[in-house]
């Protein structure tokens, strides 16, 4: 499956605008700041139900509208139409979704929309992955497995609901004095859903650490928050005294480490910045295997200008993976591909 056609409608900087891709490769140049990760982004939208950088929706709406929309058509075999509708949440003075996903027209659920397209995004800001907080990796590990695994985007939704009306209920017992048997539900729903979300999280690390990594010798630590009875009991007191729910997924984090002679270094910490982009470098390989493995075709690749970033060896990996299927990639200066590889793709110049 490859996106063949893309079509933004107030879309962050475009009005209005179609593009057209190669089933093979495609190279957006321009110059900072004219609208080539919109594009990208726009692209991450169709295959995640997400943004990559917008905290809220109306971000992603042209400024000064209401309503934004990005289409695209999508080909393998059949032709299939995708489609993210956004709104500020208010039109013709009544509140709507801010979000609504159709495919071929038909309204569909996010959970139903999503992984039609699957696509894995490079960027200069994945760094974060390692260096930021433990919310920005689980974020990521959801956006991995949503993809690819129905039973996962079933079940982290089904915890996350479960665990806001947990808390709630944390809430009202240490401020109102209610039984602490209204949690018993909840605790059965989050312990369900927490188990799968763990299980399906082990799977995608376990796979990355089986990849093997061409510049150095990198594993990642996953350090899991177990959900269970015996844990929700031992923490009982501490969580009503909190009013939130101390143990299971939500609390997930993991690290990677590079292993030398003299032990292990946690790349976040004692890791210089070269070692931090080897790192999520060696992480967006991974997850492009993954995919790969378990939907059994190669996913969209988007970089977003990673070619200043890289050094010369990891550029020329990059351009050997290129074309294993097909890419989206965007760049200001055409001078840091390789001339033998410009041949092979075609050029879309922004202005």
């Amino acid at each position: 499956m490859y996106l063949n056609f893309l079509k933004l409608q107030n879309f962050r900087s475009y009005k209005a605008r179609e593009f057209r891709f190669s089933a093979s490769s495609t190279l957006i140049i321009g110059d900072n700041a004219i609208g080539k990760t919109n594009i990208l982004e726009a692209i991450y939208l169709l295959s995640t139900g997400k943004s990559f950088r917008a905290e809220l929706e109306r971000e992603m709406i042209l400024f000064g509208e209401s309503v934004g929309r990005v289409t695209g058509i999508v080909s393998d075999g059949d032709k299939t139409n995708l489609e993210v509708l956004l709104t500020t949440g208010n039109f013709d003075n009544q509140t709507v979704r801010k979000k609504k996903f159709s495919v071929n027209g038909v309204a569909k659920r996010q959970m139903d929309f999503v992984g039609i397209l699957r696509s894995v995004l490079f960027r200069p800001e994945d760094i974060e992955i390692v260096t930021d907080s433990p919310s920005v990796r689980r974020r990521y590990l959801d956006l991995v497995l949503c993809q690819v695994d129905r039973e996962y985007r079933h079940s982290i939704l089904l915890y996350e609901k479960g665990l806001r009306a947990r808390n709630k209920i944390l809430e009202r017992i240490r401020e109102e004095g209610i039984s602490s048997t209204q949690l018993f539900y909840w605790d059965k729903l989050l312990i369900k859903h927490g188990e799968l979300v763990t299980l399906k999280r082990t799977e995608f690390i376990d796979f990355v650490n089986s990849t093997p990594d061409l510049f150095a010798d990198l594993n990642i630590i996953y350090d899991q928050s177990a959900i269970n009875e015996e844990r929700l009991k031992k923490y009982e007191v501490e969580e009503v005294q909190a009013a939130t729910t101390l143990v299971g997924p939500h609390r997930d984090d993991f690290k990677i480490i590079a292993r030398e002679k003299g032990g292990e270094r946690d790349v976040s910490v004692y890791g210089s910045r070269g070692e931090q982009r080897l790192a999520t470098y060696w992480l967006k390989l991974g997850e492009m295997e993954f995919v790969t493995v378990k939907t059994g075709e190669r996913p969209l690749l988007l970089l977003d200008d990673i070619f200043s970033e890289l050094d010369h060896p990891h550029r020329q990996h990059i351009l050997e993976i290129i074309p294993k299927q097909q890419t989206i990639m965007t760049t200001t200066d055409l001078h840091l591909i390789d001339k033998s590889y410009l041949d092979k793709v075609e050029v879309v110049e922004l202005k």
